[in-house]
């Protein structure tokens, strides 16, 4: 926190703001802005802005999962296990 003899950082300013922005609207606020950002991004952007950043998401969650030891299995491993136990 911030005295009267320093500035507020960017990130102290930007929560203080989050915090006071998500008091004072509601859901269909969030909704609507978030449905304009989507179809302003969409007329900027191409297919390609779409599948490079699809790539990059679904390489995050895979990195994810090889670090993580939550012991849950992935999609992969299931399927794997569910198709040996249908094959006995």
């Amino acid at each position: 926190m911030t005295n009267n003899n320093e500035k507020m950082s960017r990130e102290e300013a930007g929560r203080k703001g989050g915090e006071a922005t998500a008091k004072n609207h509601d859901k269909e606020f969030f909704q609507e802005i978030g449905q304009k950002g989507g179809e302003a991004t969409s007329e900027n952007h191409d297919k390609e802005f779409y599948q490079e950043i699809g790539q990059k998401g679904g390489e995050a969650r895979a990195n994810q999962r090889e670090g993580s030891d939550d012991g849950k299995m992935s999609r992969e491993e299931a399927g794997r296990k569910g198709g040996e136990k249908s094959r006995r």
